[in-house]
């Protein structure tokens, strides 16, 4: 049997059907989820039981995975985490070594509220992410739900002159300059060298539709070659813009859902949930696009 789609909206967002990923995929089955997912940009996969190196071969079929940022890691475990179950998966859970919920003072809980801010994943590093795959092993009974923004539809609807205008604007990206909007500082000066601004492009052409996209985070520090605080006014006005209701998507986590997005197109916040009374437990693997979004675009042919 081939595998279901069900849109939830026109071209962002559909639930896929009738396919077990803990089991090799077909050819079939295969091109028609990379067709589904280069053009709705955030897929669900309801009811999937997963075991980390099925979760990992899964996220495999689209390219290479990232390793879990040691910087990023070290967070979790200072709190009493423990090491991850494969360096491929990200632990985006609020419980430590022992299972138990982590504590009021965590520094991992401080980092990790940076979350509840619209972002992309890895942006800030030099060769960012092109898809997460996040699975839902434990969610809270209340909360805790993940939004997506489409940027494609973002960019779409700004009038022609803005969208002129942004063409060849490049963008430092840090993840230090999301954390301290959140009022988080507490770095070393070895971590910030760890994980030095990363440059990115504004706008970016998706490869696989040839759609034009946004691409924004709140890791979005400063424009460059513009003064910052104009900068910062433009990538916070165009953050506002990307974000308005018909844009977004919010999606009510059931255990054993595995969602992926792209990050090249997408923007995403987890929402609020009680996480010192709650488990929340998801694992994320994390596809790497081939480079740089600056050298992807300098590659890339005119159309």
């Amino acid at each position: 049997m081939a595998i279901s789609i069900y849109p939830v909206n026109e071209n962002f967002v559909a639930e896929v059907g009738d396919v077990d990923l803990s089991q090799p995929l077909s050819d079939e089955d295969r091109e028609a989820i990379k067709a589904a997912f280069w053009k709705y940009a955030v897929l669900v996969f309801p009811d999937q039981h997963l075991t980390t190196d099925q979760h990992v071969n899964f996220a495999r079929e689209f390219g290479s995975l990232e390793g879990e940022n040691p910087t990023i890691a070290s967070y979790r475990n200072r709190d009493g985490g423990g090491k991850p179950e494969r360096s491929e998966l990200a632990d985006v859970s609020n419980l430590n070594q022992q299972n138990e919920v982590w504590g009021k003072g965590s520094r991992a809980r401080m980092f990790h509220l940076g979350n509840q801010l619209w972002h992309t994943d890895s942006s800030f590093h030099h060769v960012p992410a092109r898809a997460s795959l996040l699975y839902a092993r434990e969610i809270a009974p209340i909360g805790g739900q993940t939004e997506f923004a489409d940027e494609r539809a973002a960019y779409d609807a700004l009038p022609e002159s803005t969208r002129e205008r942004l063409e060849g604007y490049i963008v430092e990206h840090s993840i230090f300059h999301s954390r301290a909007k959140i009022g988080y500082t507490e770095f070393s000066d070895e971590e910030r060298q760890a994980l030095p601004p990363a440059r990115q492009v504004l706008v970016r052409t998706i490869p696989e539709s040839g759609r034009k996209s946004l691409y924004l985070a709140a890791h979005a520090a400063r424009i460059v070659d513009m003064p910052d605080s104009e900068g910062q006014a433009l990538l916070a006005e165009l953050i506002e813009h990307a974000t308005q209701r018909q844009f977004v998507y919010t999606h009510r986590w059931r255990k054993h859902d595995l969602v992926m997005w792209d990050n090249r197109c997408t923007m995403h916040r987890g929402r609020d949930f009680d996480d010192l009374r709650w488990k929340r437990n998801l694992k994320r693997a994390t596809v790497s696009d081939p480079a740089n979004s600056i050298e992807i675009a300098k590659a890339r042919p005119p159309l």
